[in-house]
């Protein structure tokens, strides 16, 4: 018999081989029908698998989950993405499996085969979907030993699937597959009972990927696809996509001349165009505002650093797959630090190894190994090597360059804290298929700043990191925020630091956290590897959610870095650094934004604030007197002086999303007067231009959202409406 405890604590005896199924319809038949997945030792597992075979516990703690669980709804998707490979192979032979994850709203399957999808397939293949949901097959898991299981795959011509075993899968002994019907594939789960499970469910677009996400490897099709466990809960989702892809961020860049982002340039790196440049600096310019009265000091570092510097930080090798190459000054550079890679993955062949040699001899490398070296004998030759040549890293993190500014000079208890602030461009190497205009880049800027205090003066320091990133978020109109406590993965060996800067850090973060009386969730296993971390969890006036802001707690840093000030003993000591950037990056901050105004900014961000409509040539000149005395009150500002209709100017600047047009003609040049227009609300009559620029300076020193939320909630089609009057 096996002991089980329920979330109410009581505890209950059950045969050795017992389910949670079988938990569950010893409670009651509603329940058992209900279940969709179970929690057994905080682990979501398959609801048919016998107990005994997850946890080997005394005491096995038990949840079961049902539709109402957030964890149940990716249980059923990672189902579903099954199923529509089940569906695929039924109409297209021959295909070869590749994996199929879930996302936040929904999943993906990765194929290769030799017809092209099309969205003209899916009718065909959501059919297909259906007659196997109808049916509410069972999924069967079982397992193989890993010579069992490539020769399992091998027959069902799964030779992708070999290829995965033998070597992304090659520390495992034993491998899980599930069954459904005839459909078989490797998977760890877990997965619903039977497929009648899915309620509702809808294909969504498809693209090219990369077997493993590596554009050297073979081209893949990638099928996307949402799942739910009511068609209301879908249909909700659909509209809300329908009006993501009205608020764009790629489309609306471009039409409103914001960014850029050219192939001759490079992909992942954006060029921003003056309108979106003027954004970025508005943004930019209202918080240096606050980090000057918050006590900041502005810092500038370069945009590459000694390879180094990031190894005494852990980033490099730590980030090194989506780090760019590191430059040499030696021509053999590039060849040595693959050789090394290659080394350190044990994937070189002789063959390989001997042409690297031979290469080496050719560009005057001067490393000799010794006769019979081992691999690791081989690694430290060439590591020491490189060692001896420069080595430079486009800059990936800018706080090793700010630790070297604190280490510049000596401090004293009393300097502390010190805060750097700078906007900081550093380069990631994102896969090609992973960037996603101004959300996902190669090339970004960070608001960073980091905090060097006391021990002492840690929670005051992180508290005040914490609402100057409210504030940020409030100024904008972003109000509906949760923050995630990302904490370290228990037991994994992918952090640094003692067991007692962790604990103390963790518990720091969480006591301010608590004291602050904002809602929080911890989530283990999103730390940063040196230390813990607050993220805001974002979301838009559609109800998408983003991790934007972020405030890391660092103990781990000053050690690497041996960062020291004096305390009042006239002892060194180490200080705590504080991480924190309420932007996270200016691209993927401003490229938010644009979606959630749909492009419609409020009037302190505009990147035209007002326009200037003449009714003719002939209160030209009175146009360019209002243009004057806007930009001499701070406002950006234009004209249009074509020889237009006003009606055409006004349906041009309401296309454009200008927050204010100013009418002029005879009677508002005679008045010393405007008449205003305001892009959400229409017609505002004539007023003074004193009154008009006073009305406007009031909403934007406040910086007002106002109403733009709301209005922008109909995307460009809204504001496409309202101008086509005109």
């Amino acid at each position: 018999m096996i002991q089980i405890k329920l979330p109410d604590g009581t505890v209950k005896e059950y045969a050795d081989d017992s389910s949670a199924l079988d938990v569950a319809q010893s409670i009651g038949e509603r329940l058992a029908n209900a279940v969709v997945a179970a929690e057994v030792d905080g682990t979501v597992c398959d609801a048919f698998r016998p107990l005994k075979d997850i946890s080997d516990s005394d005491e096995i703690s038990l949840r079961l989950l049902t539709e109402r669980d957030a964890e149940a709804l990716g249980v059923m998707r990672h189902s579903c993405a099954h199923i529509m490979a089940r569906a695929v192979m039924r109409l297209w032979p021959g295909i070869q499996l590749a994996f199929g994850p879930t996302l936040p709203h929904g999943f993906y399957y990765d194929f290769g085969l030799e017809h092209t999808i099309s969205e003209d397939d899916f009718p065909k293949i959501e059919e297909e979907m259906k007659k196997i949901i109808k049916e509410e097959e069972p999924f069967e898991r079982f397992s193989l030993d890993r010579d069992e299981a490539v020769s399992f795959v091998n027959e069902m011509d799964q030779h992708s699937k070999a290829e995965h075993i033998q070597t992304g899968l090659a520390d495992h002994g034993q491998l899980s597959f599930y069954r459904q019907g005839e459909f078989v594939d490797l998977c760890r789960g877990p997965h619903i009972p039977n497929a009648g499970k899915v309620k509702a469910f809808k294909l969504l677009s498809i693209a090219g990927s990369y077997w493993k996400g590596d554009a050297g490897n073979k081209p893949l099709q990638r099928l996307y696809g949402t799942a739910w466990f009511s068609k209301k809960d879908m249909k909700q989702y659909l509209e809300q996509v329908e009006e993501a892809k009205r608020r764009d961020h790629r489309v609306l860049g471009k039409k409103l001349g914001l960014f850029a982002i050219n192939p001759e340039v490079g992909q992942g790196l954006c060029l921003w165009l003056p309108k979106g440049a003027t954004i970025r600096a508005v943004l930019e310019d209202f918080i240096k505002v606050e980090l000057t009265r918050l006590g900041y000091q502005p810092v500038y570092s370069p945009h590459i650093g000694r390879v180094e510097l990031y190894e005494t930080s852990g980033h490099f090798p730590y980030y090194r797959d989506s780090q760019f190459a590191p430059l040499f000054g030696h021509d053999a550079g590039q060849l040595v630090d693959f050789w090394v890679r290659k080394l350190e993955e044990d994937s070189l062949s002789a063959d390989d190894e001997e042409l690297f040699f031979k290469s080496s001899r050719v560009m005057n490398c001067d490393f000799e190994f010794p006769p019979g070296a081992s691999r690791e004998e081989k690694l430290k030759i060439l590591k020491a090597w490189e060692h001896k040549h420069e080595r430079y890293l486009l800059k990936p993190m800018n706080c090793p360059h700010h630790a070297e500014m604190y280490k510049s000079m000596p401090r004293s208890y009393r300097d502390l804290p010190v805060r750097l602030a700078e906007f900081g461009t550093v380069y990631r190497h994102e896969q090609t298929g992973e960037l996603n205009g101004m959300l996902r880049v190669r090339g970004l800027t960070q608001d960073d700043a980091h905090i060097f205090c006391t021990p002492e003066q840690v929670e005051e320091e992180f508290r005040a990191t914490l609402e100057l990133v409210k504030y940020v978020l409030a100024s904008v109109g972003l109000d509906n925020f949760r923050v995630q406590l990302s904490l370290r993965e228990p037991g994994s060996d992918k952090y640094v630091g003692s067991e007692e800067n962790w604990q103390h850090a963790e518990d720091s973060l969480r006591k301010v956290l608590e004291a602050s009386g904002m809602s929080y969730s911890e989530c283990e296993g999103e730390a940063a590897f040196y230390g813990p971390k607050a993220d805001f969890m974002v979301s838009d006036c559609i109800g998408r959610e983003w991790q934007l802001g972020t405030v890391q707690l660092d103990y781990n840093l000053p050690e690497r870095f041996k960062l020291e000030y004096t305390g009042s003993d006239n002892q060194p000591h180490r200080p705590v650094m504080i991480h924190r950037a309420p932007f996270g990056s200016m691209e993927r901050f401003t490229g938010m934004l644009i979606e959630h105004f749909a492009g419609a900014f409020p009037l302190w961000l505009a990147p035209e604030q007002i326009r200037v409509l003449p009714v003719s040539d002939k209160t030209l000149d009175y146009a360019n007197e209002v243009v004057a005395q806007l930009r001499k009150n701070g406002f950006r500002v234009s004209i249009d002086t074509r020889s237009s209709k006003v009606n055409a100017k006004i349906r041009d600047a309401q296309l454009e999303l200008i927050p204010y047009m100013f009418i002029v003609g005879p009677k508002e040049a005679e008045q010393t007067a405007v008449a205003v227009r305001d892009r959400i609300d229409g017609d505002l009559g004539p007023m003074p231009l004193a009154d008009a620029i006073a009305k406007l300076k009031q909403e934007a020193d406040e910086r007002l959202v106002r109403q733009v939320v709301e209005s922008s909630f109909a995307g460009v089609e809204g504001q496409t409406e309202k101008a086509n009057e005109y």
